[in-house]
């Protein structure tokens, strides 16, 4: 059989695998080999192994390499491996990497005697040691041996072990000794002896290596009694781990602290040992041994005991104090020996006691602290100030215990603990703080003084100093709250508040607590006019607003349709306008406001001019062209934001009227001949108008009367007496002009009545003032075009909507910004005897409006229900009403029972309930 290996791979094998072979005698197997290559490099390695009993291939028992000359070499293989064994004869062929040469084999015999070349060994046998010791295989071959041969001892799994001596014992006989150091358990396998020369090579059988491990228990032993100089403990050796069989028992004991120790044989389950050390620690072990050197287990698990100790004579004496502090006593007492304590070892304990007070119940604190036996001194620390500590020595051993008497001692008084910071309660508002606090958790004393020190650190206000100057306050023990006022709106404070005795200052309770902010303010005090005015536009000039607590985040233009009778706003939704609402949001949900712009404060980095109805959109909001016939009121409006926290400021800033002559004088000449036409259907319509004016004058005459006969007054005669035909004239056309362009708002017997009304009250008030004097009643004139409607937004002798109680102040504020107009003007013409002439007369303003009150007081009978959870009460106090053209102070006291007559009243009333 022949390998050229410059045809194969490198580490290809080739396998020649003999049949299974058992005998009893001595076989030898003989073939023949070729290993050469022209170069000189090898063409690679021919290997034998011999594997038995189908157990592992294991390493190879013979194995040559290299270039041996272009001619065939013979050897042998001398197997000692008997029945009832079996064996197999593996040849392996490997190709080098060089791959180069020529690999045969030829001639392979099976002897059935002993080889020539090769030693034969003789049977090996099994070796059995302790674990732990030395184990020593002793290989005796046959042969004769050479100093090239060499000597393994291998182990079933692959390992190779080299010889540790050899002895010739004959010429044709010598033996090998292969020795495994403190062999363990997991060393134990299978063993043979094998040489290895060029002539061939000798392999053994296989001898078992067996450790055996000496036994230990696995229990310690077990304490039956015990006593000041002896322990009685049972061994149980039940349970052990290791190989049998024990053929010896022994004790090992000793003391734990000491250095010495002691072993007896035992042939019985139990023992006592004698002669002991009062209370001393001992480590008992038991010991087993097992035939063969080394056969001596280890010491089993130990059992630790200590011999008892006798309880201790009497309680430890003479308990003092040396030092008394605030927060601690110095205490002795007399030293301790072993006459005292009948024991070695001992425990000497110190407990106290008291009574904390704490959150106002008398919980008793206990502990106990153990104390170094050779100290006779010991320091009670962080006990409370001013209390009664109790305090008792324990002296305890293995075998029993004495308590002393209890001793008493008071500590001294110290400063007042901290105050908790829980205990800290506040309410900021945008300019005033009110803080509250309690008494410290440990007063140690009397309080006699409160600390509360404040300072701002934080402030989103740039105007505002920060940090700022620190100011202090004191109060008295009995005043824990105080109210902080003229702070910053939006600025974070940093209080500490703490409690004095008369030892001094305790610690120190620290908080934050940040104002709120206030709404933006503006600076309109000298309001100027619109800057420019046309029949859909009007330019006004937009002032920045200074932010308080907090900057300006953004502007709004907002823009209010004005209507005789107008919907007033909720008092919840403030004077402002949050709602934010386009111009197409408004007109859907039939709002009077919306945003015509909103601007950044970037954008507005001084007062700058803003046209209100310039087509164009602002932040998302249209700013549309306003309608020529209806009246809007300009609003300008602020917002802060602050950690979610929102305010708002508004003002009004203009108000356009509406247009009523939207011709120019040019338009005019060219079309007067369709002015013609139009002022003679306006005589038809107002001859019509007279008319019908008469019938209202009369039907409101008989309705009056109707009222007289139920209670009510009778209302003053207006007589035309006072006016002039060029006021009569003018104030028809007002009401004519009004009851048009309130077409929408007014239901038909509203606008006929508001007509008459208006036409009989303006002329108390005067010509009907028209043109540009009148364009807007706050910000002045307006020299574009003419309007024709007043700028307050009530009219003398309007028959106004019903006003809730809870918005009484807000339409106060709206007859405090009307111009000439107020509580005396809106309802002269509805009580009898009333003189418009005595409007004149300065001395008598307050006789007037003191009948006023007193005249609408006899008319309504104004009557409110008792006060919530008070049901005697009968009269309800309207404050106070501040008029700004009176400018006094009206008390305002009627019946309850009278005003819910009012509710049903459909006249109009100062209330307007």
């Amino acid at each position: 059989m022949l390998v050229n290996s410059s045809q194969h791979s490198p580490e290809q094998r080739a396998h020649i695998l003999l049949q299974t072979l058992s005998e009893n005698d001595t076989h030898c197997v003989q073939f023949s080999y070729f290993l050469y290559s022209r170069d000189g490099h090898s063409p690679g390695s021919l290997r034998l192994y011999v594997r038995v009993n189908n157990g592992p291939q294991g390493s190879p028992v013979w194995d040559l390499s290299g270039s041996h000359g272009r001619q065939w070499h013979q050897a042998e293989l001398a197997v000692s491996t008997f029945w009832p064994s079996e064996y197999q004869v593996l040849f392996e062929a490997v190709v080098s990497k060089e791959r180069r040469g020529f690999i045969g084999l030829d001639d392979i015999l099976l002897l059935n005697y002993p080889c020539y070349k090769a030693p034969h060994f003789s049977r090996l046998g099994d070796v059995e040691v302790n674990a732990g010791q030395n184990a020593t295989f002793q290989c005796v071959a046959v042969g004769r041996t050479a100093e090239a041969e060499r000597h393994h001892l291998q182990r079933q799994n692959g390992d190779v072990i080299p010889s540790s001596s050899l002895k010739i014992m004959s010429h044709r006989r010598y033996m090998v000794s292969f020795q495994l150091h403190k062999v363990t358990r997991s060393e134990q396998d299978l063993y043979r002896c094998i040489t290895q020369s060029l002539r061939g090579s000798g392999v053994s059988n296989f001898a078992e290596l067996v450790v055996k491990e000496p036994p230990t228990p696995i229990a310690p032993p077990q304490l039956l009694r015990a006593g000041p100089t002896y322990l009685i403990i049972q061994l149980n050796t039940n349970s052990i781990i290791g190989d049998g069989p024990i053929i010896r028992k022994e004790i090992e004991y000793r003391m734990t602290s000491g250095g010495w120790s002691e072993i007896h044989a035992v042939n019985m389950q139990t023992y006592k040992l004698w002669h002991l050390d009062p209370d001393t620690e001992y480590e008992i072990c038991v010991l087993l041994s097992r035939p063969g050197e080394g056969g001596t287990g280890k010491p089993g698990p130990p059992l630790i005991k200590r011999t008892k100790c006798a309880e201790p004579m009497r309680a430890i004496r003479g308990l003092t104090f040396t030092e008394i502090q605030s927060r601690q006593i110095m205490l002795q007492w007399e030293p301790i020996g072993y006459n005292l304590t009948r024991c070695r070892t001992y425990t000497v304990s110190l407990c106290y006691r008291y009574f904390p007070s704490t959150n106002g119940r008398n919980q008793t604190l206990r502990e106990c602290v153990k104390v170094d036996p050779s100290i006779f001194r010991y320091t009670i620390r962080s006990l409370p100030p001013y209390k009664n500590v109790h305090v008792r020595l324990v002296l305890s051993n293995p075998e029993g215990r004495k308590e002393g008497k209890e001793m008493t001692f008071q500590t001294d008084e110290d400063v007042p603990g901290g105050i908790s910071s829980e205990s800290l309660t506040f309410t900021p508002l945008e300019d005033m703080i009110f803080l509250k606090w309690e008494e410290p958790v440990e007063p140690n004393g009397l309080i006699t003084q409160y600390e509360i020190s404040y300072q701002s650190i934080e402030s989103s206000d740039p105007t505002v100093n920060v940090p700022g100057p620190r100011r202090t306050v004191s109060k008295l023990r009995n005043e824990t709250y105080h109210v902080f006022s003229n702070l910053h709106p939006g600025t974070t404070y940093l209080f500490s508040v703490r409690a004095r005795t008369g030892k001094g200052f305790g610690q120190t309770a620290l908080t934050e607590i940040t104002t709120n902010i206030s709404a933006p303010t503006f600076d309109y005090g000298d309001i100027p006019p619109p800057l420019g005015e046309s029949e859909t536009t009007i330019t006004v000039l937009l002032r920045p607003a200074q932010g308080r607590g907090a900057p300006v985040s953004t502007y709004q233009v907002v823009v209010e349709e004005e209507k005789p009778k107008k919907v007033k706003r909720e008092l919840g939704i403030l004077e402002c306008f949050p709602v934010a609402l386009t111009y197409d949001d408004a007109v859907s949900k039939g709002a009077t406001h919306y945003y015509s712009a909103e601007l950044l404060p970037s954008s507005l980095p001084e007062a700058s001019p803003f046209t209100v109805g310039d087509n164009q959109t602002y932040s998302g909001y249209w700013n549309p062209p306003l309608e020529p016939k209806k009246a809007y009121l300009i609003y300008f409006q602020a917002m802060s934001n602050l950690k979610g926290e929102t305010r708002t400021n508004c003002v009004r800033i203009a108000r356009k009227a509406a247009c009523k002559e939207s011709k120019t004088v040019l338009e005019l000449s060219q079309h007067s001949e369709e002015m013609g036409v139009i002022l003679g259907f306006c005589a038809g319509g107002l001859t019509v108008l007279i008319l019908l004016l008469g019938a209202i004058i009369i039907a409101f005459r008989k309705g009056y009367g109707r009222y007289s006969k139920s209670g009510y007054r009778k209302p003053v005669n207006m007589t035309k007496s006072a006016m002039s035909y060029r006021q009569e004239k003018t104030n028809m056309m007002g009401a004519i002009d009004r009851s048009f362009t309130d077409q929408s708002t007014l239901q038909e017997d509203e606008r006929l009545g508001l007509s008459f009304m208006e036409a009989h009250n303006h002329s108390n008030r005067g010509e009907h003032r028209c043109g540009a004097n009148e364009s807007s009643s706050l910000l002045g004139i307006s020299p574009r075009h003419q309007c024709g409607r007043k700028g307050s937004p009530y009219h003398t002798g309007q028959l106004h909507p019903a006003v809730r109680v809870a918005d009484l102040l807000q339409h106060i504020n709206q007859m405090k910004t009307a111009e000439g107009y107020g509580f005396k003007q809106e309802y002269e013409s509805f009580f009898d005897g009333w003189d418009v002439t005595k409007k004149k007369d300065k001395t008598k303003e307050v006789d007037d409006n003191t009948r006023v009150i007193r005249a609408y007081y006899d008319r309504h009978r104004v009557k409110l229900h008792p006060l919530l959870g008070d049901s005697s009460s009968d009269y309800i106090n309207a404050n106070y009403i501040d008029h700004l053209k009176m400018g006094k102070v009206y008390h305002l006291k009627s019946s309850s029972r009278n005003l819910a007559n009012t509710l049903s009243t459909p006249s109009p009333s100062f209330l307007g309930v």
